[in-house]
């Protein structure tokens, strides 16, 4: 993908120098505690460009991957009786820098209530301390982005203006077409399903996102700042050894980092993913015999990509939380099939009503139990 063109496009969506909420001078304050421009400049150089296409073939991937995602909408209200207005939420077909670019600005909004509350606990550093903690928080986030930014295909950013904004990766879609020698036009419109069942979830149930960022903000009003840097490196330490080694139990994260409190919390936002992600994955594969032919094929090769190869990338994903997110996809689609099987979907769209509605982490793992409390 030709890097100008994705970057144009994303800037299209939002333009730079604004929040991720499109607000200018939204986050302002985790902007001036992490070093943004470091971060994506180093992400970006971590990434790499992605496959070798010539520009007519770029742009044909960004028409398709546009036309996709459309297309899908009418697909998604047809299968799941959720309705949603249509073109309601901006789309970005970007490139790995355009997707990082993205990303550090929704972090950059995201985050400011964890840095307001810290601050208003520890107070903000000044001077030299600021400029050189906020190069090493950058490199840090920077190496993050690097990373994932080769490993997703797309992305649905609910704190986007109103309506959110769906972000294609055109990059890592050809490459994982490629790699899995499947058929690009089913396989990008299958991943235009994926991505576009999160925009109607969120459109279709409008309580959605304020949800999601109260238990953000839950989880920084409980952030002890001299807890984190007493533990933090020990901790860290311990996750990297833990996630080496293969143990069990844990080794992300946010398994070492958080308090009981914070897991409390963290358990919630776990069953709401599992359901986001899981729903999307039966809309994905429940349409793809209708639209897709190859949609069988694709499924067993994408899940068994989804493993990973090669021991440092199961550290980083152990490290990371990546076997925790596609634990999500396989959890959360069971549980909807499983509900769905028992009452059918119109009975499971109950799950939308309301936030007590949404399935915990336990019943997400037993179906049944959230069956016979909510319905």
């Amino acid at each position: 993908m030709t890097r100008s063109n994705a970057r144009s496009t994303a800037q299209h969506a939002g333009e730079p120098g604004t929040g991720a909420d499109g607000r200018a001078g939204a986050g302002a304050d985790v902007r001036a505690m992490v070093d943004w421009d470091l971060a994506v400049s180093l992400g970006s150089r971590l990434a790499g460009d992605g496959p070798a296409v010539t520009r007519d073939e770029a742009a044909s991937v960004v028409a398709e991957l546009r036309a996709g995602a459309e297309r899908s909408t009418g697909l998604v209200r047809d299968f799941t009786g959720l309705v949603a207005a249509e073109r309601t939420a901006p789309v970005a077909v970007v490139d790995r820098p355009g997707w990082i670019q993205a990303n550090a600005d929704s972090f950059a909004t995201i985050l400011s209530p964890v840095v307001e509350r810290l601050a208003a606990k520890k107070g903000r550093p000044g001077g030299v301390a600021l400029a050189v903690g906020s190069r090493v928080t950058g490199a840090e986030v920077g190496g993050l982005l690097g990373f994932l930014a080769g490993k997703v295909l797309g992305q649905f950013d609910p704190f986007f203006g109103d309506a959110g904004r769906l972000l294609l990766v055109a990059p890592n879609i050809v490459h994982v077409e490629r790699e899995l020698q499947a058929r690009p036009h089913d396989f990008r419109l299958w991943v235009c399903l994926h991505e576009e069942t999160h925009r109607v979830q969120f459109t279709a149930v409008p309580w959605m996102r304020d949800h999601l960022r109260g238990e953000m903000e839950k989880i920084a009003d409980t952030l002890e700042p001299t807890r984190l840097l007493d533990d933090g490196v020990k901790r860290i330490g311990e996750a990297l050894r833990a996630a080496r080694s293969g143990a069990g139990g844990g080794g992300s994260l946010i398994d070492v980092l958080g308090t009981p409190q914070q897991k409390e919390i963290v358990d919630r936002v776990t069953g709401v993913m599992s359901l986001l992600e899981g729903h999307a994955d039966v809309v994905m594969d429940g349409v793809g015999p209708q639209v897709i032919p190859s949609v069988a094929a694709i499924r067993r090769s994408f899940d068994q990509r989804r493993k990973g190869v090669g021991a440092l990338d199961r550290v980083l994903r152990k490290l990371l939380g990546l076997d925790a997110k596609m634990a999500q996809y396989r959890n959360g689609a069971t549980f909807v099939r499983g509900v769905v099987a028992k009452v059918g979907m119109a009975e499971f769209n109950a799950v939308w009503d309301r936030p007590e509605n949404l399935p915990t982490r336990a019943e997400i793992a037993e179906p049944s139990a959230w069956v016979s409390r909510v319905l």
